[in-house]
């Protein structure tokens, strides 16, 4: 679901009407993620995407800086990004500039889609930046994001959002790409309404690939 903690767990199951307790189905859960996150493997074209990110600039000639802001916990995280070749694309997001969902910095409960995340990531980049740059404002950001909860949540963080679902979830949510693009499907309701999108904003798109990423309509210069 894209959103850490045991709330949101408990939502899932109370959503998907599971014949099984919750704890039962958290161990299953958590076994299932062993076996099978170490054989993870980046979507098509995340590995350009990311090497062309970290060497571009934006049309002002001032440099892109990049964070990774996700919601598995750095165990789960670990086990995914275990194979060489995927830890090598990793490699790209500094040490500190990697926030993941059991930071300890981050409120619990207050995962996707709350905006948090995505704000320690960029008040992270801001801490570090170098002498002369100027401090980065939430919407001159870009997130790119697999699930519904984390589209909500950099819609409530005041940045721009690509949404990059899987099929089988973007099948799920056909007739309501426009309210997920604005963060309004009500999926986890947190309050602070007032940090929501509006339908057909132009603030979040849709992509079925991050292949050919066009970088021009977001003023970056990548370098290749």
């Amino acid at each position: 679901m894209g959103v850490p903690g045991s709330s949101t767990g408990d939502e899932f199951h109370r959503w998907a009407q599971l014949p099984i307790p919750r704890e039962q189905f958290k161990r299953e859960q958590k076994e299932q993620q062993r076996l099978h996150f170490p054989h993870c493997k980046p979507l098509p074209g995340v590995e350009t995407l990311l090497a062309n990110l970290n060497s571009a600039h934006n049309v002002d000639g001032n440099k892109m800086h990049i964070a990774l802001a996700s919601s598995s916990e750095k165990n789960n995280y670990e086990l995914k990004t275990s194979l060489p070749e995927t830890k090598e694309i990793f490699s790209v997001f500094d040490e500190n500039r990697r926030i993941l969902g059991d930071d300890p910095r981050l409120q619990k409960g207050r995962g996707k889609p709350a905006p948090d995340i995505f704000l320690l990531a960029l008040q992270v980049i801001n801490e570090s930046l170098g002498d002369g740059e100027k401090a980065i404002k939430p919407s001159e950001c870009l997130v790119f994001e697999d699930s519904v909860p984390g589209v909500e949540a950099g819609r409530r963080a005041g940045m721009r959002v690509v949404w990059v679902p899987h099929q089988g979830l973007a099948a799920e949510y056909e007739k309501r790409d426009k309210e997920v693009l604005a963060g309004r499907t009500g999926l986890v309701p947190i309050g602070d309404e007032w940090q929501l999108g509006n339908v057909d904003d132009g603030w979040a798109v849709k992509l079925v690939t991050l292949e050919n990423f066009p970088y021009e309509e977001y003023q970056i210069q990548a370098d290749s």
